[in-house]
């Protein structure tokens, strides 16, 4: 009976995601995601100009760079380096709503940005997403000088940003970026986690309380772990869970200040709270925008609550480290 349960929830997740695994491993993924071509010029006065840029050739991977409309070259912009969601699974750097989020980031903050289409799972399991966010990282660091894009970007106040999976991305990436900061002319000068993706074996109370959640219902989140993790690891390894440590986690006290974001609806809320409260216990410094309201990747829905997590992250970026 268990088995048979176990395999109607893996085919609902499966189709939930209208995804197909396919006999190789691979996956088929739905072709319901319109894509956004960049903007290289602009198509009119105030327009947010995007170009694409090869990362590594080897991975088929790349970036899509954002620049806000008439940059003042007397004034610098922060940088962000933004890291999509899907689950690790889904998504493109070019899908519709990816592109025109890190649109609305360069218009409003303002600031340069450079959202990494990095490798997908199961056909590139983890880490190599935090591989491919590392050479974004590096391209920042050592290449970015060399584009005319970036002629009044300031390399000291970069940020690291990401949704859900992209979020969990972001804190893996940071800890082995620590070794990769040059101040003062490149530093990574804090995280945006908006809603990060962490999961561990022993269910929370917000999972039980939502576990058919109508966005990450429990069979999904399951689902998206045994896609994304190593082959034969559970959901209480490193990548999943923080809380473990693992290879690098004696470098969390190193990590710069933390925006996290989450709310309440969310069946990952637990575990946000729960990460926050293992950032300040090792000292750093954590700005929480904890909402009761709205469920899993709200913003995306919600045309006000897209427009509150923009104010957050202005304000986040435009404060001073203390």
């Amino acid at each position: 009976m268990e088995d048979e349960i176990k395999r109607k929830e893996e085919y609902d997740a499966y189709a939930k995601l209208e995804i197909v695994r396919n006999p190789d491993g691979s996956l088929t993924r739905p072709e319901t995601h319109p894509l956004s071509p960049p903007n290289p010029s602009p198509s009119s006065p105030g327009s947010v100009l995007s170009k694409d840029v090869i990362l590594n050739p080897a991975h088929k991977t790349w970036i899509r760079i954002y620049r806000p409309p008439n940059p003042n070259p007397t004034r610098t912009l922060p940088v962000i380096i933004n890291f999509r969601g899907g689950g690790f699974i889904l998504l493109s750097a070019a899908t519709e709503l990816i592109h025109k989020g890190c649109e609305d980031l360069a218009l409003q903050i303002p600031a340069f940005v450079v959202s990494v289409d990095y490798r997908l799972a199961p056909e590139h399991r983890l880490p190599a997403a935090y591989d491919d966010a590392i050479d974004a990282i590096r391209w920042v660091r050592d290449e970015s000088d060399n584009d005319p894009w970036f002629g009044s970007a300031d390399l000291s106040r970069c940020f690291l940003m990401g949704n859900s999976s992209g979020g969990n991305i972001v804190y893996h990436a940071a800890l082995r970026a620590v070794d990769l900061q040059a101040p003062p002319r490149f530093k990574i000068d804090g995280l945006i986690l908006n809603e990060p993706g962490f999961g561990g074996v022993e269910r929370t109370g917000s999972e039980l309380r939502l576990a058919e959640d109508r966005v990450l219902p429990l069979p999904v989140l399951d689902l998206l772990w045994q896609l994304a993790l190593p082959e034969g690891s559970d959901r209480d390894h490193e990548f999943s869970n923080p809380m473990v440590g693992g290879s690098v986690g004696d470098r969390v006290g190193q990590l710069p200040r933390c925006l996290v974001t989450g709310h309440g609806q969310d069946p990952l809320i637990d575990r946000q709270r729960e990460f926050v409260r293992m950032l300040e216990g090792r000292g750093v410094h954590v700005v929480c925008r904890f909402d009761e309201d709205g469920c899993h990747c709200i913003e995306f829905f919600d045309q006000e609550k897209g427009q509150e997590l923009l104010m957050y992250v202005k304000d986040f970026i435009s404060a001073s480290p203390e």
